[in-house]
């Protein structure tokens, strides 16, 4: 029986470089399917995801595409399998929040959810955005906790060693909610989406990420005012130039015994 949602087991063999006899056993595999998003009827992208929390990750694509400025302009989402081994995602949002999606709409296939689905340009692409406003008092020691405390809320993660992780701290370095996909900004899409369905303000509090940090992750963190990102691997340097553009306060390579503040 498969031990967690989003992961299935397969039967593989092991080979060992000692010249040991290669030995049958079962394996967990994250599930990894392509999720067609359908917004007011409109085929806006294909994504390649875990189809677990589809109804955060719905919410939070939303929000992250800015086809939404606010969680009450979702009005629902509906998801299901489909007989070719992918998922539909139908999601509706009210009639006044459908302009970008009408602008922008069209069918894509992507590796994954990086927040640039319909963007047609570069200008569009780096275009400047609104400064993060949100400011909390943050000690290292916090960014420390929540970092060794992250793997014991990972169960897919822990089933797999494929899934990254989206994780919501309080100040004080106590996580709140995590979530977790084969990609990593589908992670963090899924937890904009479970925030805003939760109520819970991510200006109250920072994201940790599993993941490196790129300039997609921060666009993301930007949008939905979070205060401060740390990320488990290294950034890139989009990601800090545009951080600093916005003031989003940065962290990365977040280790057991070290991190880099990046401005």
């Amino acid at each position: 029986m498969t031990p967690v949602d989003g992961a299935r087991d397969h039967a593989v063999v092991e080979h060992f470089a000692d010249g040991a006899p290669p030995r049958a056993l079962t394996r967990t595999l994250i599930d990894e399917a392509p999720v067609a998003i359908e917004i007011n009827g409109v085929g806006y992208a294909v994504m390649m995801a875990t189809p677990t929390d589809l109804d955060d990750y719905a919410l939070g694509f939303c929000l992250s595409e800015q086809l939404i400025g606010a969680a009450d302009q979702f009005v629902s989402a509906e998801s299901f399998a489909v007989p070719d081994g992918g998922w539909m995602l139908r999601v509706v949002l009210n009639a006044p929040a459908a302009g970008p999606l009408i602008e922008r709409a069209r069918l894509r296939l992507a590796e994954g959810s990086c927040g640039l689905c319909g963007i047609e340009s570069l200008e569009q692409v780096l275009r400047p955005l609104s400064p993060v406003t949100a400011r909390i008092d943050l000690d290292t020691a916090a960014l420390f906790r929540a970092a060794a405390a992250l793997g014991d809320r990972q169960v897919l993660g822990r089933a797999t060693r494929a899934a990254h992780a989206a994780a919501f701290c309080d100040p004080d370095g106590t996580i709140r909610l995590v979530r977790e996909d084969v990609g990593r900004h589908n992670a963090f899409d899924k937890l904009i989406g479970a925030l805003a369905r939760a109520r819970i303000d991510p200006a109250t509090g920072f994201v940790l990420l599993t993941a490196r940090c790129s300039f997609e992750l921060v666009q993301k963190a930007v949008i939905a005012n979070v205060p401060v990102l740390a990320t488990i691997s290294a950034a890139s340097t989009l990601a800090v130039d545009q951080a600093r553009a916005a003031g989003l306060g940065l962290y990365s390579l977040v280790r057991g015994d070290s991190l880099l503040e990046m401005g």
